[in-house]
């Protein structure tokens, strides 16, 4: 009688033990922190350095397509100095919006090198020398004109994500304008982004 006991109190001992086994690995599996970085798919970023640089309003809206590749767009406003002669050539722009997309070579979602290509529309004041002939003497002088261009162009950067979504994205880019003589012929970009993954 205890042996046709034990053999039912046995496989019910091996069961339980066998059930707790495939809980814990589940459970082991499933308490696997999943971090925001790698499953949110939008992001919002300022660029700090065109703020503090240029007095630039420079604010850019990302979405994730997949592990390695997204698309932005970003606004920029010169707001503070526009009177700055320092700026050079690239960035003589008081307005512009660009439209990127990214290609990213990490295992990470959207995370580390990466190189883009570029669309921007921008506007503003732009002032070349000009050789004048008066007289059979040349002048030179200063002419200011307005211009609105459309330029392509192409660029490298590298962004690094926090596990909670916080993020740095370093990044330069260089396009031509194709359209307007009155427009610079390079139009460039520098950005150090800080934002947020959501």
């Amino acid at each position: 009688m205890k042996n046709k006991l034990l053999l039912p109190l046995f496989l019910f001992a091996s069961l339980l033990t066998f059930s707790q086994g495939i809980n814990t690995e589940t459970e082991t599996t499933s308490s696997e922190e999943v971090y925001k970085r790698e499953i949110a798919k939008n992001e919002l970023s300022i660029g700090a350095f065109n703020l503090v640089a240029f007095g630039a309003l420079d604010i850019a809206y990302e979405r994730i397509i997949n592990q390695n590749s997204s698309w932005a767009v970003e606004g920029f406003v010169l707001a503070l100095d526009k009177d700055n002669d320092n700026v050079g050539e690239p960035y003589a722009k008081d307005y512009s919006i660009t439209g990127k997309y990214k290609y990213f070579f990490s295992d990470r979602t959207a995370w580390g090198f990466y190189v883009n290509g570029l669309a921007m529309l921008s506007s503003g004041e732009y002032t070349r020398y000009e050789d004048i002939l008066i007289d059979d003497y040349y002048i030179s002088r200063n002419t200011t004109k307005n211009y609105t261009d459309f330029a392509l162009g192409f660029g490298l950067g590298g962004k690094f994500v926090s596990k909670q979504g916080f993020f740095l994205d370093l990044s330069t880019g260089i396009g031509r304008n194709l359209f307007s003589e009155e427009s610079p012929t390079i139009v460039g970009q520098f950005n150090v982004n800080l934002g947020f993954r959501f």
